[in-house]
């Protein structure tokens, strides 16, 4: 699995769950994000706006 912000390979705990974080639009839509992209844009709303670029 990949960010959907910066296209950075996520690591995988030995159970197969991503270190990072999953996000959901108003359409109901999942995101997946990094540690690193969420330490850049703290809320959802900021995630979501650059996701949309």
């Amino acid at each position: 699995m990949q960010c959907e912000l910066c296209k950075a390979k996520l690591a995988e705990t030995f159970l197969k769950k991503i270190k990072g974080t999953y996000i959901k639009n108003a359409n109901g839509k999942i995101f997946i994000i990094c540690f690193a992209c969420q330490q850049k844009f703290r809320t959802k709303e900021e995630l979501l706006k650059q996701i949309v670029r």
